[in-house]
């Protein structure tokens, strides 16, 4: 198969011959998905495992924001019976985050199917880790139906995760820009994190490396509520920094992550600052926009767009911190880091979780050697892109 004829895992699994090779037939099945869990003809997999007479489909479990994408950003979901296959649908982010070993109980193996976007702090990931321990130690089998990294899966970048700021936006120590697919990505783990579950990847089917999303022939559906397109996906591994403060990321217009503003920054002057730069890849213009939701909502804030001119030499962490920087810079009275007084006494402000360490806000806040952080994070990526060759099933 060539470029436009990519099979994700779960085409492979029906209809490419995976059936044999994941054991998955007859086996009473628990399926933990989303949207994103569809074939290539844009049927969920959901649907189809509980139509196909080779699979017991038994259970289902949803991550962040649901398995039929019903729930926003953060919003707990509880347990309830999907309408469409009357199967009972188990909350992983509620008031639990990982199946229950009662759950479990009925289950002989349990699959998931979910598009990642490439970046450690989507929780998807978080999702899929808890659940290979659960597994390993209910001594259920974890089958992954692998998808392609959307970002490609050749570049590394970002500083590896500190485990003292690990979290749910930050589950395990890899840059912040892995390269892996979430196959690759489980088996990484269930080895380097001691996870030892009985693991098998459904791998895809004409995938390689230096593919980006729009070159799979897979149809885009949008893995969150808040990234509605590849070019939302490009940006994120850096613009998401912003979360972490009190400037608008965007949320609440229809271009979340690439719009970055607040009611009190001068568009003309930041985006003066930033293409004076001369980031690799990008160009920012100023922008007037008015959230509907989120920081800011209803109010008119300025900034700027960042524009991918050439994904290729785009470095979207790099950006996201030189973003950071001149904010904080232009702008000292007004920004601010988001957190309660307790995260910020623990050194665990959310800034420092999606960071994966405190050393990005300590540098910030001191007008420190922003160059020579992340010189450190490109060595940190290199010795992982170099560790994670052994893993890659691509």
């Amino acid at each position: 198969m060539g470029p436009n004829h990519v099979l994700a895992g779960i085409d492979v699994l029906t209809h490419g011959g995976g059936v044999d090779a994941c054991n998955a037939a007859g086996r009473r099945l628990g399926l933990i998905t989303n949207p994103t869990g569809v074939t290539k003809s844009l049927d969920a997999t959901l649907d189809v495992l509980h139509r196909d007479g080779r699979f017991r489909l038994v259970a289902a479990f949803g991550p962040e924001h649901g398995i039929r994408g019903e729930a926003q950003d953060g919003m707990h979901v509880g347990a309830f019976r999907d309408e469409s296959t009357g199967l009972l649908v188990y909350s992983l982010y509620g008031a639990t985050r990982r199946p229950s070993a009662e759950a479990l109980a009925g289950v002989d193996a349990l699959v998931f199917d979910i598009q990642e976007v490439g970046v450690r702090f989507y929780t998807y990931i978080s999702t899929m880790l808890l659940s290979m321990r659960a597994c390993a130690e209910t001594g259920k089998e974890f089958i992954v139906l692998d998808r392609p990294n959307p970002i490609s899966g050749t570049v590394v970048e970002g500083g590896i995760l500190d485990e003292r700021f690990a979290s749910f936006v930050g589950a395990c120590p890899v840059p912040v820009r892995h390269g892996l697919t979430v196959g690759e990505l489980a088996v990484w783990a269930n080895e380097m994190l001691g996870i030892g579950c009985e693991l098998t990847v459904c791998k895809m089917q004409g995938w390689t490396r230096s593919m980006w999303a729009d070159q799979t022939g897979l149809p885009w559906v949008m893995p969150s509520p808040n990234l509605p397109s590849l070019d939302t996906a490009t940006v994120y591994p850096g613009t998401c920094f912003v979360e972490g403060t009190n400037v608008s990321e965007g949320r609440g217009t229809t271009r979340p992550f690439e719009l970055i503003g607040a009611p009190w920054i001068d568009g003309r002057v930041l985006i003066d600052c930033l293409n004076g730069l001369g980031l690799a890849g990008c160009r920012f213009r100023s922008v007037f926009f008015v959230p509907s939701s989120s920081k800011y909502a209803g109010e008119t804030c300025a900034g700027v767009q960042v524009h991918v001119l050439d994904r290729a030499v785009f470095k979207p962490v790099r950006t996201g911190v030189h973003v950071l920087a001149a904010i904080r810079e232009l702008y000292p009275d007004h920004f601010q880091w988001i957190g309660s007084t307790e995260q910020a006494s623990a050194g665990r402000l959310h800034m420092d979780l999606l960071a994966g360490t405190d050393e990005l806000r300590r540098t910030l806040d001191l007008g420190g050697d922003i160059d020579g952080l992340l010189s450190k994070w490109d060595a940190d990526a290199a010795r992982f892109g170099t560790e994670r060759e052994r893993f890659l099933l691509y």
